[in-house]
């Protein structure tokens, strides 16, 4: 599982060092080839190809086609199958990372099977802007 908050950069070219306990996580679980996308422009989704090739299997069985067609025009827009190279650094597309303004200092969060990496400024405003509040911990039962 891909869990927490590891602070990364991208560096000049687009590229994300992948933190060393999300690499390590990954290399023992999966092929080294991603998903990179996002379905608003504003954090970018890195999705393990066999944990993204199960979402899709899933919109194929359960969603309407229009809705599936919705989606899929945001995720394709953005997204791009990459692989990382041997310093474990992963290109992210240079569309999301211009309308996701992701550049130099960024987060990178695990979500389980898959990672998120936000622009840090706008990622720290949304946390103290929108706090969860007591009755939203109560519904995931923590």
């Amino acid at each position: 599982m891909l869990r927490g908050n590891y602070p990364a950069r991208i560096d000049d070219k687009g590229r994300l060092k992948v933190p060393v306990p999300f690499k390590e996580e990954l290399e023992q679980s999966y092929r080294g080839e991603f998903w990179v996308t996002s379905y608003d422009g504003q954090t970018a989704w890195l999705y393990p190809m066999e944990e993204w090739t199960k979402i899709e299997e899933h919109l194929i069985k359960t969603s309407s086609p229009s809705l599936r067609r919705k989606f899929l025009d945001r995720i394709n827009f953005y997204g791009q199958i990459v692989r990382w190279d041997n310093q474990g650094r992963i290109l992210i597309p240079s569309l999301l990372r211009e309308d996701a303004q992701i550049k130099g200092d960024v987060a990178v969060l695990g979500n389980l099977t898959y990672l998120t990496v936000r622009n840090n400024e706008r990622y720290r405003a949304e946390i103290r802007e929108n706090p969860m509040t007591p009755e939203e911990m109560d519904e995931l039962g923590v």
